[in-house]
């Protein structure tokens, strides 16, 4: 698949280029970066060079989609689909400490989400979300979404450095009404 460019009513989904190599490198210094995703722990300049390579590979193989979020020009996060089969993906992201509680997360995800079940995107029936016990900014913005909690998964997730952690998950279909949910571990 050629890669796709999303835009919103603020910000531009494209393919991370190598001018990004620096913005992903710093962003990826941040310790909430590091506890709830998997980048490596500690995060190298390779480590943003290699990602920017595997990234087209990527969408040249239809297995995974990811999208650098730009807000104007500044890198403000990156979003992708991930383990992808049989009708589903997940989603994931993270967004650079300068460019949180801003709404940038639920805006590029809502566009992630749209393209992902729409027949000009992946036709998805399914999009999973998945979250390290206690990523509340994440939890928050899949709940906007309208994604349903589905419950909590024992050690389930790996971040850079090894830790397992008890995650979170939740699941919208491309049937859902996708209005916010109560999710219980939200209040």
């Amino acid at each position: 698949m050629e890669p796709v460019t999303l835009r919103t009513e603020r910000l531009e989904l494209s393919l991370p280029v190598e001018a990004d190599v620096d913005a992903v490198f710093e962003a990826c210094q941040d310790p909430a970066i590091r506890r709830y995703t998997t980048v490596p722990s500690p995060y190298e300049r390779r480590h943003a060079e290699d990602f920017i390579g595997r990234v087209a590979k990527n969408w040249a193989e239809d297995t995974e989609q990811t999208w650098a979020i730009r807000d104007g020009d500044a890198l403000a996060g990156m979003i992708g689909l991930y383990r992808q089969g049989a009708g589903a993906a997940e989603l994931g992201y993270w967004m650079a400490p300068a460019a949180r509680q801003r709404g940038f997360g639920t805006e590029a995800s809502r566009a992630v989400v749209d393209w992902a079940f729409s027949p000009e995107g992946l036709a998805l029936q399914r999009i999973e979300w998945r979250a390290v016990v206690g990523n509340i900014g994440s939890a928050r913005i899949a709940r906007a979404l309208g994604f349903r909690y589905e419950g909590t998964l024992r050690q389930a997730l790996r971040n850079g450095s090894g830790q397992r952690d008890d995650g979170w998950v939740a699941g919208l279909l491309a049937t859902d009404d996708r209005l916010p949910q109560d999710w219980p571990v939200l209040g």
